[in-house]
């Protein structure tokens, strides 16, 4: 009778927070200039990869669209919720649209105040 065992895995199993947030974005002209405004923040890493940049952050990360127009040489208002949908690819973390911003939290409380969220003990 032969037994057969399995590999351990190098990969270990962690369900801590992170308290990490984040996105990733098209390596294009307005995902690159979105990264480059954005690596202007102390708490974000930005990693440019072949065909994505992952734009990181620790606890939260207000993208300011105002920023994002001034960096383009654009009018006021060009950068806005939907733009920044069509560059980014994927997110991590709780995202808020805002008429100025989008903010990403690392936490879901944190973001309490602003989807509405009640954070009182439930009782039975």
């Amino acid at each position: 009778m032969t037994t057969s065992k399995t590999a351990e895995s190098p990969f270990e199993s962690n369900n801590t927070a992170s308290n990490m947030c984040g996105f990733t974005l098209m390596n294009n002209q307005v995902g690159r200039l979105v990264a480059d405004v954005m690596a202007t923040k102390d708490n974000v890493t930005v990693t440019h990869l072949p065909s994505m940049i992952r734009v990181d952050a620790k606890n939260r990360m207000d993208v300011l669209y105002s920023e994002i127009d001034e960096a383009a040489g654009e009018e006021e208002g060009w950068f806005n919720a939907a733009e920044f949908e069509e560059s980014m690819s994927t997110h991590y973390g709780r995202m808020i649209h805002e008429d100025d911003r989008t903010i990403m939290f690392a936490n879901p409380e944190d973001a309490a105040e602003y989807i509405g969220f009640d954070l009182k003990e439930y009782q039975r």
